[in-house]
């Protein structure tokens, strides 16, 4: 178990030396500050916001992922990545997980395992994947995935900020794990070092609360 904690944690700090270089690629200053908030104006924590630009841009290095399991949860709960991206499943418990999905953008499952596993999962196809252990019932977690490299996710104040945008034309799109129905995009025009706003209301259902280990 040691070892495969070694492993893990050489692989989520490479993740965070590659997060670390895309934030800091030159030349692109514009950003984009969304809030969201749900029907009756409360923040919205979780949400997922990314931005389409109209024209075509250079392609970018996909930011890697994690999502870990600990204490009979998955941490954290929400994950957004870039279609082709390569997520990898480390499992901090001391007993076995078995990670599976049934979801159309991605049916995939990593059979009873500790610590790492043999290999990442690629997610190529956009959409909602809902995550869940075959044999702990209470986990659950969302990962979204979009056809963009522009993106975040909006923390407890219901403010996400995608940075290091090209200036030109985008349309600004949100979602949660909650909402009711799909939620319409907003545009933006960014010009040189400019910041442009994107404010989203999501109706939210009845959702299964926070996951609490067991």
């Amino acid at each position: 178990m040691v070892r495969n904690d070694i492993l893990c944690d050489v692989k989520l700090a490479a993740i965070l030396v590659t997060s670390a270089s895309f934030a800091a690629l030159p030349g692109v200053a514009a950003s984009i500050d969304a809030t969201v908030k749900d029907a009756r104006g409360a923040p919205l924590e979780d949400a997922v916001v990314w931005a389409i630009a109209k024209a075509p841009l250079p392609a970018r290095p996909k930011r890697e992922a994690a999502i870990e399991q600990v204490n009979k949860q998955f941490s954290p709960l929400v994950t957004v990545v870039q279609a082709g991206t390569q997520v990898i499943f480390p499992n901090r418990d001391e007993i076995r997980h078995h990670v599976y999905s049934f979801s159309t953008p991605k049916t995939f499952e990593i059979k009873l395992y500790a610590g790492m596993p043999a290999a990442p999962v690629v997610f190529d196809k956009p959409g909602e994947v809902v995550l869940g252990c075959n044999i702990h019932d209470n986990m659950i977690a969302y990962l979204y995935v979009v056809e963009t490299p522009f993106f975040a996710k909006s923390g407890k104040d219901g403010r996400a900020r995608i940075e290091g945008l090209p200036a030109g034309d985008y349309d600004v799109h949100a979602w949660h794990y909650g909402q009711a129905a799909a939620v319409d995009s907003r545009p933006a025009r960014l010009r040189g070092e400019e910041s442009a706003g994107a404010a989203f209301a999501i109706t939210t259902k009845a959702q299964p609360p926070r996951p609490n280990p067991k």
